[in-house]
């Protein structure tokens, strides 16, 4: 299916079809190849100078693997407990992440639990770990929601804002995808700036739960109500709960460490050479 999208204060149009080509008789997504592309370039530069970080590189590509992984299976057992109307009588539907429907806290949830037991198997401090790695799973954030603008979804109410969207000459709405997309970029730039004055591991990664969760927060609110996963239903969202639980327990976190005198929150130096030959024998 062909769909028209135009961005009409921008003078900007385009003709997308959710699938990329097609190979033999299978449908490739869009939405599969910018969501791999977003991990791919999430990793590499969560690894670039790692190592300065006190990470060895073999160690960040395992743990974006078990994250990856884990994650996206949690993302679309989030996504399908909380939309099951969508899948009742046709379970086969549950298994067609190419079409959409990933929960991005599911994702994150799930890529904990594997990352932590990772991490205490390879003797690695968990929150440096997270510290590092982060930074490539905001930009992956911010590459994958254009795979939402290929399937024509995220988007908010009715709007004529300078930025607003019109699919196949609907009234014209909040590009929620675009939105989301350049907070997290602005996340991934800020993120740069400023964890080389990290005094503290955990600090980073309180910053990106708090950020992430903020524009959450916001752009939940303007999306369109028939699209909202509802914990009470026509008032607050599940995504919304959870921005605001994160947000608090995030800032909390970011004190915690800042203030805290323990061995365990202070930065790890950058691994020397003479450990990285021992190391990688």
């Amino acid at each position: 299916m062909l769909n028209h999208v135009s961005f009409p204060g921008l003078g900007i149009s385009v003709d997308i079809s959710p699938v990329a080509f097609h190979i033999g008789q299978k449908e490739i997504y869009w939405y599969a190849l910018i969501i791999l592309a977003g991990f791919i370039a999430g990793l590499l530069l969560a690894a670039h100078n790692s190592e300065k970080r006190g990470i060895k590189k073999d160690y960040v590509w395992d743990i974006a693997l078990f994250g990856i992984v884990f994650g996206i299976i949690c993302a679309r057992i989030y996504y399908v407990i909380f939309a099951w109307d969508e899948f009742r009588g046709n379970f086969a539907d549950v298994f067609k992440i190419w079409e959409g429907g990933l929960a991005i806290y599911g994702g994150i949830i799930g890529a904990i639990l594997p990352v932590i037991i990772y991490c205490r198997i390879r003797k690695i401090n968990i929150l440096n770990a997270f510290d590092v790695c982060c930074i490539g799973l905001l930009l992956g954030q911010s590459i994958g929601r254009w795979g939402n603008f290929t399937n024509c979804e995220v988007f908010g109410g009715v709007t004529d804002s300078l930025f607003r969207m019109s699919i196949n000459g609907a009234p014209a709405v909040q590009p929620l995808f675009l939105y989301e997309s350049v907070w997290s970029m602005l996340g991934v730039i800020l993120i740069l700036l400023l964890r080389r004055f990290k005094t503290k591991n955990g600090q980073v990664i309180a910053f990106y739960l708090f950020w992430y969760s903020l524009g959450r927060l916001f752009l939940e609110g303007m999306r369109n109500p028939d699209y909202i996963l509802y914990l009470i239903p026509g008032k607050l969202g599940i995504s919304q709960a959870v921005a605001a639980v994160l947000i608090i327990a995030s800032a909390a976190l970011f004190i915690y460490v800042t203030k805290s005198e323990r061995e365990y929150f202070k930065p790890i130096p950058p691994i020397a050479d003479s450990e990285k030959i021992r190391t990688d024998k």
